[in-house]
């Protein structure tokens, strides 16, 4: 006996040595053959990153598994992917394994997982799925390998499929896409039966029709394969969670398909409808109490090929219904639903929709609309009727929306509009009526893009077909008033196509914070959900779809820490743009006049602005405006008012305010009426103490003028002239908005403010002369404005003076001698003489006074 045990163990250890080692020995025979079969029978290259060969995992046969499978396009799609698979598994008999490259490869079942399959069908009607090969005889297909089916399952796993048809302008969209199927292929007639689940979106000419709407399909098809029709024997589709049982069959035939189904819902309980809504907008419907009906039936009958579709007539119905939530005080009730989707002649430009009744009514508040759409897929055109009193505030508490923020209002409306989408897209005015009225009174509405809550008191628009008037606007928002009248050009074009949205309004303010647009609110956020990174908002973007006026008129308009009262003027926001034209504020006990853009097309925004300011006060003016400040510091010490026309141009910052680095352009200031404090700023405070013979605060600077010019944060004061008293000053040079300065003053100054020793050189001088003696001194302030560094060369002034007394006495000399040998011969000789010794003692004196060389008495009595 154990002789037998060990014979019949060693018997199945060498077969499971066999099953190991049989995959080592004909792994890369296998894959070559799977290989070169599947690229001789496909138009595109196909392979895999890995493959394993396994004769144990599905006993009596071979397992092939493909990781990282491709399948790449040739022309006229070169290089694009039509089909990755993370992994695809095939079974096939292990006689299979035998066979040549040449001979047929026959596959039992196989999976694909995590799959994504990318359809597309270019302007031509090329698609990039057609790469099977055409058929040859067996004459002609020696060489050439092809794969059989002798399928009995196989199924497709979490995947995604993607149909783009540019052509017919098509975009369809499956994802989760999971499928299987079981059946015997290899029979001419034979039952397949298949379930499947997947999310489906669906767009056509740039529309969105279905957006992940779920589908579960489980369905039984009679398959023969000899006539190729295709029969549901026993099939339920659902539509989010809509149940339509379905029957009939699909015909392939060489240039066409025959379709003939019908369809409708098991039942017609009115739970159906809120069934065909997803669950994220339902939530539970188990208890929801319903009266009425609602049913779907359909018929799709008729041929497909490229010029005709199926005939279409499907019917939606509910007569009387109601429902309510028992977790919500309110119900909606006299449900009345009537509409068609229906195409009588096969011809898609044929299909339309019809909504004959479509009501509800929620306490005593009624709405209604009827209409319908032809020429669904070339011209769409619309007729439709809207009529009805909605309390907004009562939606919620009848569905189960999750509002995140308040919403409340009575919405009144009675609208008819008529018009073709190509007469939207072309403004064809002819083609487009509208008429009627649309009234909204104490709505309010927030949500995450606006600050605070718009309350909106009272709102009037009237319909017609060149434009919608805006008739009354009474808003509030946080701490502003708004109210507005205007019009829209084309409303329609903007909601239902590409068109930019036109519009003329005038807007009128008594209180305007910008703060209530601008900045997020502090207590809208619990504290730790306001982190730092959060707290960045995003640089400012102008819509580009904006393409409107707006005249506006605020008495008071609040900024930052400014307040402009009666602000005056137009703003333009076209092209991602904010023009502004003729703006005109009070502030600062003056005005200020603006002209220019804001621009934000890029991802940084910029502007780029003309200021004309007028009798500004330059206390507040230059303590309130960092521009100000940096343009010209010590402008902080001055008291009195002024006048300035600046051009600047930049980027901005997150928070609109200038960015000072990347400012530069130019202004011209004058100064009115201005006195001026060197206790306010340090620079000024040193020039005064250094310069003993002026008084600062007694600078006459009345109407001084002077020109700057800014650039990469560095501002260029260009020299300009002031009196103090007799003394001239001219003052120019440079400094840096990070505070930095290199400025030069230069004074002219009268000899006889520069002290005794000064004085004795002046001394023997006539008056007349003394007053016309100045000297140049130079002082300069550089460094850093908070630590600044002010030398000056007055300790110098003496010497100068002595040179320039020499030089004046030299040339005075020469001057008078010429005079004396070339003129005055008419006159007494004796008169003359006189003179002449006269002017040598003169010059004597001084000029002995200047080298030293009076007695030692006199120089101490002159210079101290």
């Amino acid at each position: 006996m154990k002789k037998i045990y060990k014979i019949a163990l060693g018997i199945i250890a060498f077969f499971l040595v066999l099953l190991i080692s049989i995959p080592l020995l004909f792994q890369d025979k296998v894959m070559n053959l799977v290989k070169t079969t599947i690229n001789n029978n496909v138009n595109a290259k196909v392979d895999f990153s890995d493959s394993n060969l396994s004769l144990i995992r599905n006993l009596p046969n071979a397992t092939v598994q493909l990781y990282d499978l491709t399948v790449i396009n040739n022309a006229p799609f070169e290089g694009d992917t039509l089909v990755y698979a993370k992994e695809v598994n095939l079974k096939l008999k292990l006689t299979e394994l035998l066979k040549n490259t040449s001979e047929q490869l026959n596959i039992q079942s196989f999976t694909i997982d995590d799959a994504l399959v990318n359809v597309l069908v270019n302007e031509k009607g090329n698609a990039n799925y057609d790469i099977a090969k055409p058929s040859e005889t067996e004459e002609t297909n020696e060489n050439t390998s092809s794969f059989g089916f002798s399928l009995n399952s196989y199924a497709v796993n979490n995947s995604t499929i993607k149909y783009n048809d540019k052509q017919g302008k098509i975009n369809l969209e499956l994802t989760d896409f999971n499928h299987t199927g079981s059946g015997d292929f290899s029979q001419e007639n034979s039952e397949l039966d298949t379930q499947t689940s997947t999310l489906i979106s669906f767009g056509m000419d740039e529309n969105t029709y279905a957006k992940n709407q779920k589908i579960e399909l489980d369905a039984i098809l009679g398959m023969d394969l000899t006539k190729k029709k295709f029969s549901f024997l026993k099939n339920e589709v659902k539509i989010n969670n809509l149940p339509l049982v379905f029957d009939g069959f699909v015909q392939v035939n060489d240039d066409n398909q025959e379709v003939n189904i019908n369809f409708k819902t098991p039942s017609s309980d009115f739970k159906n409808f809120l069934k065909l809504i997803p669950e994220a907008y339902t939530k539970s419907i188990a208890n929801v109490a319903t009266t009425g009906d609602f049913s779907v039936n359909g018929k799709v009958t008729g041929t497909i090929d490229d010029t005709h579709i199926p005939k279409l007539d499907i019917a939606i119905q509910s007569n009387n219904a109601s429902f309510k939530y028992p977790d919500l005080p309110k119900s909606v009730q006299n449900i009345h639903i009537d509409a068609q989707l229906k195409n009588t002649t096969g011809k898609t430009e044929n299909t339309f929709v019809t909504i004959n009744n479509l009501s509800f009514k929620i306490d005593e508040d009624t709405f209604s609309g009827k209409g319908n759409v032809y020429n669904l897929t070339t011209n769409p055109k619309v007729n439709a009727d809207v009529k009805g009193t909605l309390n907004l505030a009562n939606i919620n508490k009848a569905y189960p929306i999750d509002l995140k923020n308040e919403l409340r209002g009575i919405l009144k409306a009675d609208l008819h509009t008529e018009f073709d989408m190509k007469a939207i897209e072309n403004n064809t005015l002819n083609r487009i009526k509208n008429s009627g009225q649309m009234e909204v009174n104490d709505f309010v509405f927030s949500s995450e893009d606006v600050v605070n809550p718009i309350h909106i008191k009272n709102t009037k628009v009237n319909f017609t077909p060149s434009v919608v008037s805006l008739t009354k606007f009474d808003a509030t928002t946080g701490k502003s008033d708004l109210n507005a009248t205007g019009t829209l050009k084309n409303l329609l074009g903007f909601l239902l196509s590409d068109n930019k949205l036109q519009g003329d309004f005038k807007v009128n303010s008594n209180t305007f914070y910008v703060s209530d647009f601008m900045e997020e609110n502090p207590s809208s956020k619990p504290e730790k959900e306001t982190s730092s990174e959060e707290k960045q908002t995003e640089s400012l973007k102008i819509p580009a779809f904006l393409d409107c006026s707006v005249l506006a008129n605020a008495k008071t308009v609040h900024y930052d820490n400014l307040t402009l009262q009666n602000v005056k003027g137009r703003l333009l926001l076209k092209d991602e743009k904010a023009i502004l034209q003729d703006v005109d504020a009070a502030i600062f006990n003056g005005q200020i006049a603006l002209n220019g853009e804001v621009n934000t097309q890029q991802k940084k925004p910029t502007f780029n602005m003309k200021l004309g300011i007028k009798s500004f006060d330059i206390a507040q003016s230059f303590a309130s405006l960092d521009l100000l400040q940096s343009l010209s510091p010590i402008a902080g010490a001055m008291d009195g008012k002024l006048n300035s026309d600046i051009d600047l141009a930049g980027s901005l910052n997150d928070d609109f305010t200038p960015n000072l680095t990347s400012v530069s352009g130019n202004a011209l200031a004058q100064l009115l009426t201005t006195t001026i404090n060197p206790k306010k700023t340090k620079s000024l405070s040193l020039l005064n103490e250094k310069l003993s013979f002026i008084d600062l605060t007694k600078l006459d600077l009345k109407d001084i003028k002077t020109f700057l010019s800014f650039k990469d944060g560095q501002v260029v004061v260009k020299p300009f002239d002031l009196k103090y008293k007799d003394i001239g000053i001219t003052v120019g040079g440079s400094h840096g908005f990070d505070k930095t300065m290199n400025y030069n003053v230069t004074l002219n100054v009268p000899a006889k403010y520069l002290g005794n020793e000064a004085q004795g050189l002046l001394s023997k001088l006539s008056a007349k002369d003394q007053q016309n003696i100045t000297v140049p001194i130079t002082a300069n302030l550089t460094g850093n404005m908070t630590n600044p560094t002010v030398k000056t060369d007055l300790s110098s002034s003496v010497a100068k003076l002595s040179q320039k007394l020499i030089d004046q006495q030299k040339d005075k000399l020469v001057n008078d001698a010429l005079g004396g040998l070339l003129g005055n011969k008419k006159k007494d000789s004796t008169a003359t003489d006189n003179k002449k010794e006269e002017t040598v003692k003169k010059v004597t004196d001084v000029l002995g006074g200047l080298f030293g060389k009076k007695k030692k008495k006199q120089q101490k009595d002159t210079v101290k």
